[in-house]
């Protein structure tokens, strides 16, 4: 097999599951060192290390809570000091809370909803900002948003939208400051994934289904993907691009 990312060194947050475990599994077997976070599941962290180490390459997991954002630089001084480096950012740590709960809902929880933007946003920001001090030339920073950070369309979702919109126009931004070192950024947009984030009950997720162009669920592996190509050499002329994995959401 091709190891376009050999001798690199990769950092994916939210590893230990989903799309998080598919990236760092696909990155190893491209041939990066892989550095991964998770919030809980220790148990589930190790076992992604193990059949990453089992297939012959390398990968370390750090518990880091990404919604305490003064954790960010040491989360990636940690990084450097156990592969020597870092050439490849994949910002795909993110919760969702208050899906369903319209603004004007008495009910709503607010602080979970502030939790859910320290971490997709705030807490993407701060790992951003700490990376791109220490990431090589020819570095990449890739960017999980959704579907729904371009396009709402269904109610109770605009604080979820919101951090999903926020960090795509963030990572924009981030295309401009790092270019002249020869760094990009960009975004993928995922989309409804089976063993992703919470699955709304049987009869929204149908009608969210039924709005996509290709009327049926994602595989991780299918957005790792279009993750791993923004990492690998391939991309070297595409930065400031959102690249839509969604299966039609936005046509």
């Amino acid at each position: 097999m091709s190891k376009p990312l050999a001798g690199k060194v990769a950092l994916v947050t939210g590893g230990s599951r989903g799309l998080g475990a598919a990236t760092v599994r696909l990155l190893a077997e491209q041939g990066a060192d892989v550095a991964f976070t998770y919030v809980s599941s220790e148990k589930q962290a190790q076992a992604v290390v193990d059949e990453v180490h089992g297939k012959g390459a390398k990968a370390v997991a750090f518990k880091s809570d990404q919604a305490d954002t003064s954790r960010a630089p040491a989360l990636i001084d940690d990084v450097v000091a156990h592969f020597g480096g870092l050439d490849i950012l994949v910002n795909n740590a993110a919760i969702a809370t208050g899906q369903g709960r319209t603004v004007d809902d008495p009910d709503a929880d607010t602080a979970a909803l502030d939790r859910m933007h320290a971490t997709n946003y705030l807490g993407v920001i701060a790992v951003i900002r700490a990376a791109s001090r220490v990431l090589r030339a020819d570095g990449r920073i890739i960017t999980v948003s959704s579907g729904l950070g371009s396009r709402v369309g269904t109610p109770g979702a605009a604080d979820y939208a919101a951090t999903k919109s926020g960090i795509e126009r963030y990572t924009m931004g981030v295309a401009r400051d790092l270019g002249p070192r020869n760094i990009t950024a960009n975004v993928v947009e995922a989309g409804l994934m089976e063993g992703g984030m919470k699955t709304p009950d049987p009869e929204t997720l149908k009608t969210l289904v039924g709005s996509l162009s290709l009327q049926r669920m994602g595989h991780p592996e299918e957005i790792a993907v279009a993750i791993a190509f923004l990492a690998s050499p391939a991309a070297s002329y595409v930065t400031g691009a959102v690249l839509d994995a969604h299966g039609g959401y936005n046509a």
